[in-house]
């Protein structure tokens, strides 16, 4: 994939990290997006030699004007954007939902919905007028996208709307060879699904310790989405612990 251009949202950790470091040593050329510089820089630092293609861009996925200025840098240093992983992401606190503030409603919609929505849109308007033409748009959609976990309205929300995101982006995406795709994951090894290991709240209100996986069976599933050429997509792509719960969840 020499010389293919890539941007990762929420590189600066967990799976946007993993899937940073592996399309570099894939060959990609990677625009790393995330609120801190420093965290970007440790994920380049972890990526070992990259050789000028990476390009850490500290952003704020849920600011319009500052995800335009994420896309203008890549462009301008790469020529283009092949491709976009529409990973970055948070959560709220799992307590009940009537005791979620509004505020805190508003900052997981603003970053997982939003924030997923800029990046898109201001992918469509670069991929669609370079040459060729065209590119391919991850969106990282979670088992959330399927099934909810208790107390998890504004995370679980946002996930199914991805889902319609997707869809929606695919559809429009047509015409201008623009293929969208999804990606749910469920339990990898990161830093925001290490309290699985210790136990979580289950559907029947009990606590049980849940099965992780590696986290890089989830970036090389970015890197094969990726490598497809553009009349083929991978619609939907479920990656999951094998024995998390999720097939008979609840």
């Amino acid at each position: 994939m020499t010389g293919k251009v890539a941007i990762v949202t929420g590189a600066g950790s967990g799976i946007g990290r993993a899937s940073a470091i592996a399309l570099l040593k894939a060959g990609w050329n990677v625009g790393l997006a995330g609120r801190r510089k420093d965290a970007l820089e440790e994920t380049v630092a972890k990526a070992g030699s990259t050789e000028g293609k990476a390009l850490p861009v500290p952003t704020d996925v849920a600011d319009a004007a500052s995800v335009k200025a994420l896309f203008d840098a890549v462009k301008g240093a790469f020529g283009r954007v092949d491709m976009v992983f529409n990973n970055a992401g948070m959560n709220a606190p799992g307590i009940p939902l009537e005791e979620l503030s509004v505020e805190q409603w508003k900052a997981v919609v603003d970053v997982n919905l939003t924030g997923s929505f800029l990046c898109l849109a201001e992918a469509f308007r670069v991929m669609k007028d370079q040459s060729p033409r065209g590119g391919r748009i991850i969106n990282n959609g979670s088992i959330s996208a399927h099934a909810p976990r208790p107390n998890s309205i504004p995370y679980t929300a946002t996930k199914h709307a991805i889902t319609g995101l997707t869809k929606s982006g695919s559809l429009d995406g047509r015409k201008y060879d623009i293929a969208v795709c999804q990606l749910d994951i469920g339990n990898a090894e990161t830093e925001m699904a290490a309290r699985m290991a210790r136990g979580v709240m289950q559907a029947n209100g009990e606590i049980a310790v849940e099965p992780l996986m590696d986290v890089q069976h989830v970036a090389n599933a970015v890197v094969h989405m990726a490598s497809l050429p553009l009349d083929a997509n991978v619609q939907f792509m479920t990656v999951m612990a094998t024995k998390m719960p999720f097939v008979g969840r609840g």
